[in-house]
């Protein structure tokens, strides 16, 4: 599923995360896999994701930025 990740696009349904790839070819590896609700939104702020939950709660969950620089293959920025 492809998620918006500008901190106003709310989410259209439950999802179940552990990563979340980039554009440009950046993923953010979350430490432990997150549940993001209907109406919740995400951004990259500060070199990490930033969750806000449709109450207003933000939530920066624990996580690590790596490279996919092809098939199967991972490098840690």
């Amino acid at each position: 599923m492809r998620l918006i990740a500008d901190g106003a696009t709310p989410i259209s349904r439950l999802v179940l995360v552990n990563d979340l790839e980039t554009d440009d070819g950046y993923a953010f590896e979350l430490a432990r896999a997150c549940f993001l609700g209907a109406g919740d939104r995400i951004a990259f702020e500060a070199d990490g994701l930033v969750v806000v939950r449709a109450g207003g709660e933000r939530l920066r969950p624990a996580g690590d930025w790596s490279t996919r620089c092809g098939a199967g293959s991972l490098r840690r920025r």
